[in-house]
Protein backbone atom coordinates (compact mmCIF):
# COMPACT_ATOMS: atom_id res chain seq x y z
CA UNK A 1 0.00 0.00 0.00
CA UNK A 2 1.56 3.23 -0.96
CA UNK A 3 0.84 6.83 0.86
CA UNK A 4 1.43 9.92 -0.27
CA UNK A 5 2.58 9.18 -4.17
CA UNK A 6 5.34 6.49 -4.43
CA UNK A 7 6.33 6.67 -0.91
CA UNK A 8 5.67 3.46 0.80
CA UNK A 9 5.46 2.77 4.37
CA UNK A 10 9.55 2.20 4.48
CA UNK A 11 10.29 5.03 3.03
CA UNK A 12 8.18 6.91 5.63
CA UNK A 13 9.71 4.65 8.78
CA UNK A 14 13.31 5.50 7.25
CA UNK A 15 12.25 9.89 7.09
CA UNK A 16 10.92 9.76 10.51
CA UNK A 17 13.74 7.98 11.61
CA UNK A 18 16.01 10.38 10.15
CA UNK A 19 14.47 13.44 11.82
CA UNK A 20 14.54 12.05 15.10
CA UNK A 21 18.25 11.55 14.54
CA UNK A 22 18.48 15.48 13.71
CA UNK A 23 16.02 16.98 15.96
CA UNK A 24 16.51 14.75 19.61
CA UNK A 25 20.25 15.69 19.89
CA UNK A 26 18.74 19.51 19.04
CA UNK A 27 16.36 18.84 21.93
CA UNK A 28 18.61 17.85 24.83
CA UNK A 29 21.35 20.40 23.57
CA UNK A 30 18.84 23.06 24.17
CA UNK A 31 17.52 21.03 27.73
CA UNK A 32 20.83 20.86 28.94
CA UNK A 33 21.84 25.03 27.58
CA UNK A 34 18.39 26.39 29.67
CA UNK A 35 19.84 24.37 32.73
CA UNK A 36 23.43 25.89 32.84
CA UNK A 37 24.75 28.96 33.82
CA UNK A 38 27.06 30.42 31.39
CA UNK A 39 29.44 33.75 31.01
CA UNK A 40 27.52 36.83 29.67
CA UNK A 41 25.87 36.26 26.56
CA UNK A 42 27.19 32.52 26.04
CA UNK A 43 23.41 30.99 27.27
CA UNK A 44 21.66 33.11 24.20
CA UNK A 45 24.31 32.63 21.41
CA UNK A 46 24.33 28.98 22.00
CA UNK A 47 20.26 28.75 22.09
CA UNK A 48 20.49 30.48 18.79
CA UNK A 49 23.22 28.33 17.64
CA UNK A 50 21.43 25.22 18.19
CA UNK A 51 18.10 26.49 17.16
CA UNK A 52 19.28 27.50 13.78
CA UNK A 53 21.65 25.01 12.68
CA UNK A 54 19.43 22.25 14.37
CA UNK A 55 22.13 18.77 14.53
CA UNK A 56 24.91 20.10 13.72
CA UNK A 57 24.45 23.35 16.53
CA UNK A 58 23.99 20.60 18.78
CA UNK A 59 27.20 18.91 17.78
CA UNK A 60 29.09 22.11 18.40
CA UNK A 61 27.40 22.82 21.30
CA UNK A 62 28.77 19.35 22.90
CA UNK A 63 32.18 20.03 21.51
CA UNK A 64 32.79 23.31 22.71
CA UNK A 65 30.02 24.87 24.24
CA UNK A 66 29.76 22.51 27.01
CA UNK A 67 33.33 23.84 28.67
CA UNK A 68 31.85 27.20 28.82
CA UNK A 69 29.55 26.83 31.43
CA UNK A 70 30.37 28.22 34.89
CA UNK A 71 30.90 26.07 37.88
CA UNK A 72 28.20 26.81 40.64
CA UNK A 73 29.95 25.56 43.78
CA UNK A 74 27.16 24.61 46.28
CA UNK A 75 27.87 26.00 49.99
CA UNK A 76 26.62 23.81 52.68
CA UNK A 77 25.22 25.44 55.55
CA UNK A 78 26.96 24.59 58.97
Amino acid sequence: MNYFGAIGPWQIIILLGVLLIGIVPAIIALIDILRSEFKSNNKLIWVLVVLFCSFFGAILYFLIGKDQKTQITKIEKP
